[in-house]
């Protein structure tokens, strides 16, 4: 019983046993009245009758007579005169009848009232002895009204007060709700302040559980800010602040290799006369000029989403695009923004070279790293401002424009030519914690079956990725149904989704439908949709915690600074991106960064999972750093 129900018991109980031990007292006490007053009566009109009958000389006849006028007054239930000798002169009795209250009543609450007793003289002699009782059908009319009365007012008293220990009740209640909501939330790792409520020892409670998130807050900030410092001199550059050759060459890997992508654009950039800038200018200037090249880099970058910037070497930068259609128009940007950077530094020399080149997905990236090299040495050998393409060979005959593109996806999902491929996300020790599982597309019967990367980016510009999320949750959870041995079956989800009108709705009826499989789905976005669409992805949290789902952010660990965000979602795991895994054993600037992360996870109750593991070296230093599964190449399936 709820603590709630327990206080509203007690208050009902107390004030039922208050108010019927004021009745039972209340009721006793007018007992004893009427009692004492019956008895007075009785001593009163006996001393009356027997004065009025010695005052007339009395014989029996007159006795009678007298006797029999009072008697019919109906106001006693005895009279009876006795002669000195104790011979009956004349008694009158009232017949058995029916009371002013109910009979039980009269029985337990039997009126003892004594007999008047008087005595009779003629003269100086005693003539006899008078007996009367009253009737008390009066005395228990009077105190049967009473009591009744004093149940309709203690009835009424009850009532308000009821109605204002009901009103005391919810004004305890909604603080304490709120008390409660707040440590529930801490359960679920979401660490919330609330407000202080005006009950002291629910406003002491209230205090010391915000002091106690507010510790936590801290400490969790403190150390993501200490991570996030030996991230970036792991992974960044010192003095531009971009990505360092070791992470940029990890992510180009992974990029290469994501079922995500379906290519993209790889540009090369070195600055002209590096050298020479150095020996007339100095350092402090041709510091300024890497700077300002960063500074387009990252600019660059942040007009597409998962792109990466980096610094390769001294004079050599690079950019990644995903997926990026107009590849020369955007290295003809790039190095125009670099000519008016770099004008007050050059004299009548070129300011930069570009090489770049469009890629497919699934190129080794020694021929793409060699191609598009071979690009920037030709623009260089130019000896002016200049850009090289590097060509790829491409046999796709993907469909030629969006509307094409949005036709075949529709259809395919009207004729269900959808499925799940499926790959395990396994514990170190060789468990299986759940299978990841991508969605496929084909656009014709006993076609091929297309991987995200050919079809999502069209789809994100045409909003169809809500119905696509929607067939792959679809599926998910059938086969979570079709099949109770599975531990888990991971789906991820589009950021863009999330801001769709009804998405979330029908991801709620989804669930509803199958919620008995509903705790062996995990849900995760990737870590650049979180933050992008932050609000939206919280509110999605906080609706599906009520189905028990699992919530995770998938490729995480760019964006590390914001991490101070995520405290109050109450997720369930995160999977960290490929870049900082690859290469993990000979990594100690990783390596310390990841041991902390999956520290400050693990005190929030978060699973840490690494993405892209590809070698047996990567797995053993995971478990020296403290991960608690991983998936990529390197991992078996332990069916």
């Amino acid at each position: 019983m709820s603590m709630y129900r327990q206080l509203w018991l007690a208050i009902i109980i107390s004030t039922l046993l208050a108010l019927l031990g004021a009745l039972l007292a209340s009721t006793l006490s007018a007992r004893v009245y009427l009692s004492e007053q019956l008895a007075m009566k009785n001593a009163d009109n006996a001393a009356a009758l027997a004065l009025s009958l010695s005052q007339q000389e009395p014989d029996p006849v007159m006795v009678e007579l007298a006797v029999a006028a009072l008697f019919d007054s109906g106001h006693y239930e005895l009279i009876r005169v006795t002669d000195p000798r104790g011979r009956l002169i004349v008694e009158r009795v009232a017949p058995p009848g029916e009371y002013d209250a109910p009979q039980w009543f009269v029985d337990k609450l039997p009126l003892m009232a004594p007999p008047g007793e008087a005595q009779i003289t003629s003269g100086w002699k005693q003539f006899g002895n008078v007996s009367l009782v009253s009737h008390s059908r009066f005395a228990y009319r009077a105190l049967w009204q009473s009591v009744l009365e004093m149940i309709a007012a203690m009835a009424f008293a009850g009532v308000v007060g009821g109605y204002l220990g009901t009103l005391i009740l919810r004004r305890l209640r909604r603080p304490l709700r709120t008390v409660i909501d707040q440590a529930q939330a801490i359960t679920e790792r979401r660490f919330v302040l609330s407000e202080e409520p005006d009950v002291p020892e629910l406003r002491q409670l209230a205090a010391a559980m915000n002091a106690t998130v507010g510790r936590i807050k801290t400490m969790f900030e403190e150390e993501a800010a200490r991570l996030e410092t030996v991230r970036r001199d792991a992974n960044c550059d010192p003095l531009t602040g971009l990505a360092n050759r070791n992470f940029f060459m990890a992510q180009l890997l992974s990029s290469l290799d994501s079922d995500e992508n379906d290519g993209g654009m790889l540009i090369l950039v070195r600055v002209a006369g590096l050298a020479d800038i150095n020996h007339r200018l100095g350092r402090t200037a041709t510091d300024d000029l890497l700077q300002r090249f960063a500074r387009v880099a990252t600019t660059t970058a942040e007009r597409h989403a998962g792109a990466v910037a980096a610094r390769l070497n001294g004079a050599d930068f690079a950019v990644l695009l995903p997926g990026l259609a107009d590849a020369r128009t955007e290295a003809a940007q790039v190095l125009q923004m670099l000519i008016d950077e770099s004008e007050s530094f050059v004299a009548d020399g070129p300011s930069a070279f570009i090489g770049f080149g469009s890629f497919p997905r699934g190129m080794e990236m020694g021929t793409l790293l060699a191609q598009v090299d071979a690009a920037l040495a030709a623009a260089e050998a130019e000896g002016r401002n200049g850009v090289r393409e590097a060509s790829f060979a491409n046999g796709d005959d993907a469909p030629r424009n969006a509307d094409e593109w949005g036709r075949l996806i529709r259809n395919a999902l009207e004729q269900r030519w959808v499925r799940l491929i499926s790959f395990p996300v396994a514990g170190l020790a060789g468990n299986l914690l759940h299978r990841e599982c991508p969605l496929r597309l084909m656009f014709d019967a006993g076609g091929e079956w297309l991987p995200a990367g050919k079809f999502l980016p069209v789809a994100e510009r045409l909003k169809l990725t809500p119905q696509l999320d929607l067939a792959a949750i679809q599926l998910g959870l059938e086969e979570l149904q079709s099949d109770p041995a599975l531990p888990g079956l991971a789906i991820n989800l589009s950021a863009s989704s999330l801001l769709a009108a009804g998405f979330r709705q029908e991801v709620k009826t989804l669930l509803k439908r199958h919620a008995k499989v509903t705790p062996r789905l995990w849900l995760e976005v990737a870590e650049i949709g979180v933050f992008k669409h932050f609000d939206e992805f919280r509110t999605l949290c906080h609706d599906l915690k009520t189905y028990k789902c699992r919530i995770g952010v998938e490729h995480f660990g760019r964006q590390f600074s914001q991490v101070g965000l995520l405290h109050d979602l109450g997720l369930d795991y995160i999977k960290v991106d490929a870049s900082f895994v690859r290469g993990l054993e000979g990594n100690p600037g990783n390596q310390a960064f990841l041991k902390g992360l999956s520290s400050i996870a693990h005190n929030i109750g978060l699973q840490v999972i690494a993405e892209g593991v590809v070698s047996a070296a990567e797995m053993q230093a995971l478990g020296d750093v403290g991960f608690d599964g991983a998936t990529g190449p390197a991992i078996k399936d332990p069916a």
